[in-house]
């Protein structure tokens, strides 16, 4: 890298339009979507896709509800002209979507295009040229008015062949490759030199495409060449302005947005951002990012596990965890505080009515991962970054307890000590083993071995409890009276010198229902040093569980 002054690299500049209106606008309206999957995106794959690959993800770009798919090259490859074919042939392109096919203006090339397209009931004509001063420069050698007569020549070919398709209704896309490199004046001329040629009308419009082919400047100066171009533009009512970015600088979904803001009405994209170099839009991310703010985009991602699946069977590509909405990781917190925050939202919420009726706040997550076929048990990993609040979210959801809030503070630090000495993430079976280990099942010094109670036949509000325990290996018999089994059973070890501690929080609860139903109880202790610790009892029997609560927090206190 070049220390300063940098003399390799430049600012592109910006676009003169003092008074720019997309700032103030927001995205209300739903484009119109193109896949480019099966082109942009299979030219992008070290091994492309063949025909059985490429009939599964065109049947998934139509369950999704896309209407308008670009399938391919057909006059460039075999391979393309069989797909096509093979769709059109065998009757699989539901009603309503139309087969896109790209061309370069070359007559011959134009002409099998058109041969590709025999028998489809709708198809876009996808012609294309390079217009930017340094593709005029170096790839052709041509003037400005050389490379408009490639354009204008391209489109007097494509009205020549429509006779070849009478049946077949054709809709002509016009791209000046390397928009967003090319002076935004020149883009019109060329712009309206095709559609001068191409003769549109309101019914019948042109797509005009404008690719930021290679993605050169910020997000906003996008808008400011697709607000110009969409301003200057003769006949605007004629044409449909079409957006094709790419992501060399990571910002193609932000141009995308903005592009719409500044007056285009189309969208093409592919899923997951799969294209050429850092990829081509990402359709995923745009339209769930309007599904966020409440506009339905007429893409189903409902089933996105799904679509990832067999997005990444059939290219051979992969999705990264932290891909927008579609990672395994987008609904997972490991931060304390984070967990703590949705932990509290997912609470607030259910109380106050889970339903889709409920506008979605909860902290930390912008949309509700069911609306896209995810679940809740992946929201919270442990790790040892993670909190409380999420060792006790994973204990409730998985396992049904719902754990006193002070509880969360001892629970959550044997988790995190034991992530981190392992230095792994934990599972949530491995949190409730810890859980057990520590605050369900200690038996040592003090067990259990049997009980029962009987009423008092002299005080009717009185319980006496007699007990078969063990104490640091030694079996002893005691026997109590309280007004309840566990304070029957605190007085029993009182009564034998036992006893250095009191009672400070008791709580119950319910798990699971009907004949499976049991209970789970909570007893925090406190000690003559004033040490404090928790124990937790779950049995069929709500006496029992209580006492397997006490019994378990007072050997926690030795």
């Amino acid at each position: 890298m070049q220390s300063h002054p940098i003399t390799k690299y430049r600012p592109w500049g910006t676009i003169d339009l003092p008074n720019r209106q997309w700032p103030n606008r927001i995205i209300d309206r739903i484009p119109h979507w193109c896949s480019v999957d099966l082109r942009d995106g299979n030219q992008a794959l070290p091994i492309p896709m063949g025909v059985k690959e490429k009939l599964e993800l065109f049947k998934l770009l139509c369950d999704i509800g896309f209407k308008q798919i670009e399938i391919g090259f057909p006059s460039a490859a075999q391979t393309e002209f069989d797909f096509a074919r093979k769709l059109i042939d065998d009757q699989l392109i539901p009603e309503g979507v139309a087969l896109q096919v790209l061309t370069q203006a070359r007559e011959h090339l134009i002409k099998r295009s058109f041969e590709s397209l025999q028998g489809a009931q709708k198809a876009i004509l996808h012609l294309y040229n390079s217009t930017s001063p340094l593709q005029r420069r170096v790839t052709f050698g041509k003037s400005k008015e050389e490379i408009k007569n490639i354009a204008v020549d391209g489109v007097k070919l494509v009205k020549k062949f429509l006779t070849e398709l009478p049946e077949t209704d054709i809709q002509l896309e016009y791209s000046p490759e390397s928009f967003s490199d090319t002076e935004v004046e020149y883009s019109l001329e060329v712009c309206e030199a095709v559609m001068d040629a191409w003769e549109p009308t309101e019914q019948n419009q042109i797509i005009l495409n404008l690719p930021a082919t290679v993605e050169l400047f910020t997000p906003n100066v996008h808008a400011d060449q697709i607000e110009w171009f969409c301003t200057n533009l003769k006949e605007r009512n004629k044409a449909i302005i079409s957006l094709h970015t790419h992501n060399d600088r990571g910002t193609g979904t932000a141009a995308t947005e903005l592009g719409l803001l500044a007056g285009a009405d189309r969208v093409e994209g592919t899923l997951f951002g799969n294209g050429e170099r850092t990829g081509n839009l990402d359709i995923v991310t745009v339209a769930l990012n309007m599904y966020a703010q409440g506009l339905y985009p007429e893409l189903n991602f409902k089933k996105l596990d799904y679509i990832k699946e067999v997005y990444e069977r059939t290219t051979g590509m992969s999705v990264h965890e932290r891909h927008p909405y579609a990672g395994d990781l987008v609904f997972t917190a490991f931060s304390g505080s984070h967990q703590d925050a949705i932990k509290k939202g997912m609470d607030i919420r259910e109380k106050e009515g889970d339903s889709n009726d409920t506008h979605w706040q909860v902290p930390y997550l912008s949309i509700d991962p069911r609306d896209l076929g995810r679940s809740y048990e992946a929201i919270i990993r442990i790790n040892s970054q993670s909190g409380k609040g999420g060792v006790a979210y994973i204990l409730s959801r998985e396992f049904g307890l719902d754990l006193p809030k002070k509880m969360h503070i001892e629970i959550g630090e044997f988790v995190n000590n034991k992530a981190d000495s392992e230095s792994k993430e934990l599972n949530a079976q491995d949190v409730f083993q810890i859980f057990q280990n520590e605050f369900l099942n200690k038996i040592e010094p003090l067990s259990l071995i049997s009980y029962s109670t009987t009423e008092d036949p002299q005080d009717n509000e009185s319980l006496i409890i007699s007990s078969k325990i063990t104490f640091k290996g030694k079996q002893i018999n005691i026997k109590g009276k309280g007004n309840g089994p566990i304070n029957a059973f605190v007085q029993a070890l009182d009564q034998n010198e036992l006893k250095n501690f009191k009672l400070t929080d008791y709580r119950q609860h319910s798990i699971g229902e009907g004949s499976a139903t049991r209970s789970a109880t909570y007893i925090q202790l406190k000690n003559d040093s004033g040490l404090t610790k928790y124990g937790c009892g779950i049995d069929s029997s709500i006496e029992k569980s209580g006492i397997l609560a006490l019994v378990s927090a007072i050997n926690r206190l030795f």
